[in-house]
């Protein structure tokens, strides 16, 4: 296997702020350990290190590598050990705000081509969720496909009513009905599935990632748990994110179920998601229209004629304030981090001229 089955292409080599070659020790990064990487090059998978210029370098999380980037490795030890001391620039990244009170990024997967966002036809099944992993995944210059598990559970026609929902909702999204017990609708997915292109899995635990990763995989590889009938939620599963090689050649990032979404600086991902309250808003009265109690909003005139659906509409609302609370955070945090590093080395200095 060749780095380009793997998905490299030329667009990372002009893109690049330094120059290289195909014959520089270029990796892609499988997972991401506590302490390492994993990486896999042309030949075999092998764990790696970042130089600590890389490591204490990095302002932010998303310097670092993550799951599915491309990085310049060094060898050492006949090849066993790998050093990695360039991020490559990403065509694609997958983000989101981290878990509980922190105000940073998560990075989820780098240089995914298409995000398979999956719900199950029972408790889980929420369109404004959805709407949340969409907005994530276009913000990130990926191509969100819906898929909705478990299609056994539902009668025929109450089946068709809700694909026909999603459909509406989300026009510019394929969505998908499948169910990963009986196998019906897998080829489905299968046909979407090229060589040499990265896709991941996305949603709640419990709505069946690792069962269609086995099923994808042909194989029950990885162990899959109980889901709780009381709310349909399941215990996670994959415990880490990781890119898996399919026997088609095409590679697929699994990833544990995301308990909390929150997304921040996400300003195209809403941008694109609800472009049809982005084309009311041009004409409102006033080009800086919040679209909430403003006289002449053209967006509150269209819920009034009910040209543009309620729900949907607060959706947006809420998402949007969502973001900027959580960008104003971050800007205050980056603002004291720089601060306190500016303090630190002030105090280092005059410990020096002290001595």
């Amino acid at each position: 296997m060749n780095i380009n089955d793997l998905g490299f292409s030329d667009w990372f080599i002009k893109n690049s702020e330094i120059e290289i070659s195909t014959e520089a020790g270029i990796a892609r990064v499988a997972a991401v350990n506590r302490d390492n990487f994993l990486i896999r090059n042309e030949e075999k998978e092998l764990l790696a290190e970042v130089t600590g210029k890389l490591l204490y370098g990095a302002q932010t999380n998303a310097d670092l590598p993550t799951v599915g980037d491309w990085v310049l490795v060094n060898y050492f030890d006949e090849g066993s050990l790998g050093i990695i001391y360039q991020v490559l620039p990403r065509k694609s990244l997958l983000k989101r705000k981290a878990s509980g009170r922190t105000v940073d990024f998560q990075l989820l997967a780098a240089n995914v081509d298409t995000a398979f966002i999956m719900q199950s036809l029972d408790q889980n099944y929420n369109l404004r969720r959805f709407e949340r992993y969409v907005v994530m995944a276009k913000d990130g210059n990926i191509e969100p496909v819906l898929l909705l598990n478990k299609s056994d559970l539902l009668a025929a026609e109450e089946l068709k009513n809700i694909i026909a929902e999603v459909r509406a909702r989300f026009d510019n999204c394929p969505a998908l009905a499948f169910s990963a017990l009986t196998g019906e609708g897998l080829e489905n997915i299968r046909n979407l599935l090229q060589r040499g292109k990265t896709y991941c899995l996305l949603g709640s635990s419990g709505v069946g990632k690792t069962t269609l990763l086995n099923r994808l995989l042909n194989d029950d590889k990885f162990p899959v748990n109980e889901v709780r009938e009381s709310d349909s939620r399941g215990r996670h599963t994959t415990t880490r994110r990781q890119l898996i090689v399919l026997e088609n050649g095409a590679m697929m990032v699994d990833s544990p179920g995301l308990r909390e979404l929150g997304n921040f600086a996400i300003d195209e991902g809403i941008m694109q998601t609800f472009s049809e309250i982005e084309m009311l808003a041009e004409n409102c009265r006033f080009k800086n229209c919040r679209h909430i109690n403003e006289p002449g909003c053209a967006v509150r005139q269209a819920i009034e004629q009910r040209v543009l659906d309620e729900d949907r509409y607060f959706n947006f609302i809420r998402l949007r304030k969502e973001s900027e609370y959580y960008e104003r955070s971050y800007v205050e945090k980056r603002r004291r981090d720089k601060a306190f590093g500016r303090m630190v080395k002030s105090a280092m200095k005059h410990k020096k001229m002290g001595r």
